[in-house]
């Protein structure tokens, strides 16, 4: 692997990192045209890699490391589905590899519904609060403010359709239909190597076999059925569709999406040429389709005209169909060709990109960390490689109504970064460019210059980068600096002029606001950011939040980026961000530890709760304006105080990565198996946290951030890390990790900033 990152840096005697510390070459400009071309090329260059795999020179079988984490289930999860799926598209099945005896859910992209205004709103109802904001009065859309309709209006829409169920509809000898304690011999497996599904089970002594696939360029589930009950009429399948949720439902409801009892509130129609039928469902203003490719003489047929709910009948032992959904369909991939291309995308996935093999370990939990590791992978590949960042919950159920958290991109998508997959983090790259309209308008609203980043927001319509009302959400700001570390990882990956042209617009206007955001204190001369702040844990008082530490750092980052980025451009560096970086506040001390913000009361008693974010400047960040001791004693006091079962399971990656970085290895993979870092025995993490969906996949995500990391190294990890590969050294090869117990053999891995 290129030393990407030049010469370590070695901090000997100094404990301060200094904040030009880790200045890199480069430049940057606009995320435009050249988007497309840039991501054209690194598609033709990861897929001419994969042509070649198995690559000469390689330490890992990595056939062998996937297969050897096949996930093996015999009954339905009631909660959680097993999933296919291409990254912007995902089919939650039950123990039949369809949706026969769970509503799981179908959820894509582009699949979203918005219910109409409240009658006689509009959106410019909503006025907000007024906050004091340095001396001025400012509206932040904190509370209804007398508007509860259009607050909750705007907080619920758009939301995540459900784009329909497939599943089995099976009749015993009596002509019941059956359940699935009806079922015996049951196995399904999931193959990661090929993204197949297959599932087989008896029913009364009859074998029934179920294959499903994900088509990876189209939104399209192909199935394979084979059983004698087809030819017998008790084996059909069926497919149906229910109405969007709607205002007033919870924002974590799960595991199932829509109403299936309100069909006079939305249509259906199907027509029919040849072997493909179309189905239009109409919701309001949501119109879409489902193609169906239907071989071998099988009919449809709808079995109510009040409801929506189709049956498919096949001929002989072997029913076949696709489902192809989306906004209009054109031509229908056969079940055999979804299978094709699921078997010839996944493999070529694998073999690119990063891995890492930990099967020459003696540490006993070896085979679970690199079964978290392995899945991760496929199930964020499954969830979280859309057009738009993910939500939590991904593609799975409609938590948090489908929106996405924009502070949350970083820990669902940039470990491909990491792991070498820029064609997959480049499909939602662009989400800051078709975001900036947007974001302009609110630091304008605010008095702010540049773009101010939402939180909670949607890539739908119009609703495209609005911002949802709410305390966290309008007052969180650690998304902000978010645009400057992914366009750095972008340049460092791809030290090109198309990477400068791509990002230089977005670097920009990032850089405006938060220089505009920090304010000078005339008594003091030091530039300080809040209140009114919320900080990350969202555990604070905005309205007296001064300084918070881990946003303080990631200003000082962001900036010193900026510059960077200015000089790579061939411009001269920015007088006034100079400024600020030279006189922004330091991280705040009390008593020997960084604490949450400055003047906090009760910092380790009462403050301790939710994530630990004191330590984020040395963990997910490189520390800027850390002191390395101050540091490692703030770290000390977060495991002697802080309530674990407070923790949300992405604060375990966390810990890691601080670990890491404090030179700590047996904590950073204590940290990472950590039974509050729950994954289910279908790889799904857990959310680790009450009244939050599962899965919450910003855990997997920061897990292969920080396996990563301490595989590869880090911009100062010690010498001889960075540009390893293959079977590690005696010293530094993976610094994160142990030497006792723990032999990790990786590839391809890049390190982190």
């Amino acid at each position: 692997m290129p030393d990407v990152f030049g010469a370590p840096i070695k901090v000997g005697e100094q404990t301060v990192i200094h904040q030009h510390q880790l200045a890199r070459r480069g430049v940057l400009q606009g995320m435009a045209a050249v988007a497309s071309a840039t991501l054209m090329s690194r598609v033709l260059a990861a897929e001419s890699a994969a042509a070649a795999a198995p690559s000469r020179g390689r330490a890992i079988d990595r056939e062998a490391l996937v297969s050897r984490h096949r996930v093996v289930r015999h009954e339905s999860d009631l909660e959680l589905p097993i999933q296919v799926g291409n990254g912007r598209f995902a089919f939650g099945a039950d123990v039949t590899g369809l949706q026969t005896f769970l509503a799981f859910n179908t959820l894509a992209d582009w699949g979203w519904h918005e219910d109409a205004l409240p009658p006689g709103k509009q959106i410019s109802d909503l006025k907000g609060r007024v906050w004091d904001t340095y001396g001025r009065d400012v509206a932040y859309w904190t509370h209804d403010e007398g508007e509860p309709e259009i607050f909750n209006w705007l907080r619920e829409n758009p939301h995540r359709a459900n784009l329909g169920r497939i599943g089995l509809r099976m009749l015993k000898a009596d002509g019941t239909e059956a359940v699935e304690a009806d079922l015996t011999d049951v196995e399904q497996m999931l193959d990661p190597w090929t993204g197949l599904l297959r599932s087989r089970f008896r029913l009364e002594g009859h074998q029934v076999k179920v294959e499903t696939a994900c088509h990876p360029g189209q939104d399209a589930i192909g199935v394979r059925i084979d059983s004698d009950l087809v030819r017998a009429g008790r084996l059909t399948a069926f497919i149906d569709f229910p109405y969007a949720m709607t205002t007033g439902t919870q924002k974590f409801s799960a595991p199932f999406v829509g109403f299936w009892d309100r069909p006079e509130r939305h249509t259906t129609a199907v027509t029919r040429r040849g072997r493909t039928a179309r189905i239009t469902h109409t919701m309001d203003d949501t119109e879409y389709q489902v193609g169906l490719d239907l071989p071998g003489g099988a009919e449809i047929t709808r079995l109510d005209p009040a409801l929506h709910r189709y049956q498919i009948v096949g001929r002989g032992n072997r029913l076949e169909l696709t489902a192809l959904f989306a906004p209009e369909v054109d031509k229908v991939p056969s079940a055999h060709d979804v299978v094709d291309a699921s078997e010839e995308w996944w493999p070529r996935f694998w073999r690119t990109g990063g891995a890492v093999d930990l099967s020459q370990s003696t540490d006993p939990r070896w085979r679970e960390l690199e079964r978290r590791i392995v899945l991760s992978q496929y199930h964020l590949a499954v969830n979280d490689a859309g057009n738009d960042p993910a939500q939590e919950s991904g593609l799975v159920n409609n938590g948090w109504y489908g929106k996405f958290h924009m502070e949350m991109y970083w820990w669902h998508a940039f470990h491909y970064g990491l792991w070498n997959r820029w064609s997959l983090l480049d499909r939602s790259t662009d989400i800051y460019e078709r975001f900036l309209p947007h974001a302009r308008e609110l630091a304008v609203s605010q008095g702010f210059r540049g773009a101010r980043w939402p939180k909670m927001t949607t890539a739908f319509g119009d609703a495209t980068g609005r911002e949802s009302p709410g305390t966290p959400t309008c007052l969180l700001i650690w998304q902000q600096p978010h645009p400057l570390f992914l366009a750095e990882m972008d340049y460092q990956a791809h030290p090109q002029q198309s990477t400068l042209r791509k990002w230089e617009t977005v670097v920009r206007e990032t850089a405006e606001f938060m220089a505009s955001f920090a304010n000078r204190e005339e008594e003091t001369g030091r530039y300080v950011i809040g209140p009114p702040i919320m900080c990350c844990n969202e555990r604070n008082k905005p309205e007296s939040t001064l300084n918070p530490t881990f946003e303080l750092s990631y200003w000082k980052f962001g900036l010193r980026i900026a510059q960077q980025w200015r000089q790579r451009l061939g411009r001269a560096r920015d007088e006034a961000l100079d400024e600020i970086l030279d006189n922004l506040a330091p991280l705040p001390v009390e008593d020997g530890t960084y604490v949450l913000y400055e003047g906090v009361p009760n910092m380790w008693t009462e403050r301790n709760t939710n994530h630990p974010d004191p330590i984020a400047p040395f963990g997910m960040l490189p520390g800027d304006g850390v002191d390395l001791e101050t540091m490692r004693a703030t770290t000390r006091r977060v495991y002697e105080t802080w309530p674990v079962t407070d923790l949300y399971s992405w604060d375990f990656p966390l810990l890691a990565m601080n670990a890491a970085r404090l030179g700590d290895p047996v904590s950073a993979v204590d940290n990472l198996l950590h039974e509050r870092l729950g994954f289910t025995d279908t790889g799904l993490p857990a959310s680790g946290k009450s009244g939050v969906p599962s899965p919450y996949f910003p855990s997997a995500g920061g897990l292969l951030y920080s396996v990563a990391m301490m595989c590869a190294g880090w911009a100062d990890s010690p010498e001889g890390v960075r540009g390893a590969t293959g079977t590690p050294g005696p010293r530094g090869s993976a610094p994160g990790f142990p030497t006792d117990g723990w032999k990790v053999v990786w590839e391809d891995l890049s390190p982190a900033l």
